[in-house]
């Protein structure tokens, strides 16, 4: 259903339980966190999920070159990229999300980075580069390198990894639109990041985001219907390719200011279903994204013709309150935002970064958001985005970060395998993929800390299980850090 629709009831109570939620969940808190050190490591972590040949300033020094030779068996160059967790596999799904939003974080709070700015740009040129090749052949995108039955099958180093290198693709015959769509928008949003920094690496970057979106359009149809058994239950596509091909629209739009993706949007806004499920947003679903991303638009007065989204944008908005949420929105007793599904910070941190976002269009355009009796200023977005944040640093029933590397106590048994075998520094002799069963199943810390990993984080009960095999909950992933950059840089300036 979508929330524009939505009506709260008009009842005394509901409103004395609203109020005094939002004064559970906005108060002061006195943890003093240190945002711009939590910034710092929240860039540092994407240098230890780096795949390919490493730089001379790699700072995540237990790490090694790996996957030399991704591409080969296709014969095209596919080294580089991120690997998306704690896995040895490059998922193109996630990977390009991963690029937006961290390109998303750059533009929109890159001005509040202070010296981490330079890593910030950085993090998005080291994904930018390999989708630059994995998109180099008209007609068709790679989207994935790396058996992932193979690799799972065995807990070994990026180093020495010896598992399958499939290469998969997506082509005229074999659509993807989700995955070609997530990548157009990531090249695009990128090309902003970019264009007073490097114009030819925009320019070039805008023009492929235009010829991936045109194949993603032209030969519509989901990836997992065309790769099932590579990318399912891993990256599969539940919720349509619809949403991508509106994300990069908007994305190609917002780049290029084309009347073309204007005309695309407003024709195609129903037929995509803009209004769909908006309190999602992740790799899977971009609706709240797509709503919040035109909204500004709206909000600065530029784009009447936008003025549904902003309508969404709003009712996503009053989905996410404590007190009135939506069904599918829970808090813990310890206040973390819960949605049902694996992995819960990933929505914690995308839904954060759309809220401080929001406030900021809000802010500008001197504007709150209608929710019933109830208005949502941007203050109260802003200290709603802060309770999470703060909650992920340390302000929990635990007195837990879930950063690791960041305050006294946090997660030491990550889902992680680089960081949970001994470094080619210290073990220099090849780990072999069964050979590592016993560093999984160890009770010991990992002797690598992967300094600002968010992991999956705890339960709806405020619970966390410090061990590796509950993936779920310690497994840190690219998509949950790249949104919390932006919130970070945010935090950093506005604490």
């Amino acid at each position: 259903m979508a929330l524009k629709s939505f009506a709260f009831p008009r009842i005394f109570p509901a409103l004395v339980a609203f109020s005094f939620s939002l004064l559970l969940f906005c108060r002061p808190i006195n943890g003093g966190h240190d945002y711009s050190d939590s910034l710092r490591k929240s860039i540092l972590f994407f240098e230890g999920q780096r795949s390919g040949r490493l730089p001379p300033d790699q700072r995540v020094k237990w790490r090694r070159d790996s996957a030399l030779h991704d591409g080969s068996t296709a014969g095209v160059d596919l080294t580089g990229g991120y690997y998306d967790a704690g896995d040895n596999v490059k998922f193109g799904f996630p990977m390009a999300f991963t690029t937006t939003l961290l390109a998303w974080s750059v533009i929109d709070f890159g001005r509040n980075m202070g010296p981490e700015l330079k890593n910030a740009v950085a993090a998005v040129k080291w994904s930018t580069d390999y989708l630059l090749k994995a998109t180099s052949k008209p007609g068709v995108v790679y989207v994935q390198v790396g058996d992932p039955q193979s690799d799972h099958s065995c807990w070994e180093r990026p180093e020495d990894m010896d598992t399958l290198r499939t290469v998969y693709q997506i082509d005229n015959a074999h659509p993807g639109s989700d995955v070609a769509g997530e990548t157009a928008a990531a090249l695009a949003a990128a090309s902003i990041v970019f264009r007073s920094r490097d114009p030819a690496y925009s320019r070039l970057l805008l023009s492929r985001a235009v010829r991936v979106f045109n194949f993603a359009d032209k030969h519509r149809g989901a990836y997992s219907s065309s790769l099932h058994s590579a990318v399912c239950p891993y990256y599969c596509d539940v919720n349509g390719y619809q949403d991508e091909l509106l994300w990069a629209a908007a994305w190609l739009h917002k780049a290029s200011r084309k009347r073309v993706y204007r005309e695309y949007i407003v024709k195609n806004e129903v037929v995509l279903r803009a209004g769909d499920t908006i309190n999602e947003f992740g790799w899977d679903n971009k609706h709240a994204g797509i709503n919040v991303l035109i909204s500004k638009e709206v909000l600065m007065g530029k784009a009447e013709y936008f003025e549904s989204f902003k309508q969404n944008a709003d009712g996503f908005i009053c989905s996410l309150l404590p007190g009135i949420s939506h069904p599918q929105v829970q808090y813990s007793p310890g206040g973390l935002l819960f949605k049902a599904g694996g992995s819960n910070m990933q929505h914690v941190t995308s839904l954060s970064f759309l809220l401080v976002a929001y406030s900021n269009y809000l802010s500008h355009a001197n504007k709150v958001v209608p929710c019933g009796e109830v208005s949502a200023s941007p203050a109260l977005l802003k200290n709603l985005a802060k309770r999470q944040v703060d909650y992920i640093l340390g302000d929990n029933p635990l007195g837990m970060s879930y950063m690791v590397g960041y305050g006294a106590r946090y997660p030491q048994r990550i889902h992680h395998r680089g960081s949970s075998l001994p470094s080619v520094a210290v073990h220099p002799g090849r780990i072999g993929c069964k050979e590592g069963s016993g560093y999984y199943l160890s009770p010991n810390p990992n002797p690598n800390l992967l300094v600002g990993a968010v992991v999956g984080g705890p339960n709806v009960s405020d619970a966390f299980p410090d061990s590796r095999p509950y993936f779920q909950e310690s497994e840190p992933t690219t998509y949950i850090n790249a949104p919390l950059v932006g919130v970070l840089a945010f935090f950093s300036a506005h604490p």
